[in-house]
């Protein structure tokens, strides 16, 4: 059974994040621009590492270990956003926190999204 292709996710999240930073820039300012990516980096980190961590197993024989890895992965992703927006509000100054805030929930639509279609696509080639 091959791993979901949930790289690719990641690679949206990031295509995506580049332009809307440029944008910002262009219509608001430097902090609106800098405060959204990183609002958008703790989003794009955790899930990136929880990727890797929870598909590492994967099979039949393996369920109980797929399961413990999923429930570690998770609780790192957790642990890593708090984190992340921790250091972010500790650290960053200037900072606008609307935008670090949109940044995370534009990526993290972006994770839903990516997911809901991965889904569909695996959905579609069990059926076929």
């Amino acid at each position: 059974m091959a791993p979901p292709p949930v790289h690719r996710i990641t690679l949206a999240q990031l295509v995506v994040l580049v332009p809307l930073c440029l944008l910002t820039w262009q219509l608001a300012n430097g902090v609106s621009a800098y405060s959204l990516l990183c609002g958008a980096l703790v989003g794009v980190v955790p899930q990136a590492w929880f990727a890797s961590i929870a598909f590492r197993r994967r099979g039949a024989r393996r369920a109980q270990e797929a399961a413990r890895a999923a429930y570690a992965g998770e609780l790192g992703k957790f642990l890593l956003s708090v984190a992340g927006f921790g250091l972010v509000f500790a650290v960053v100054r200037p900072i606008d926190a609307l935008a670090v805030f949109a940044g995370f929930l534009c990526m993290l639509g972006i994770q839903m999204y990516g997911s809901w279609r991965l889904l569909r696509e695996r959905q579609r080639c069990a059926q076929t």
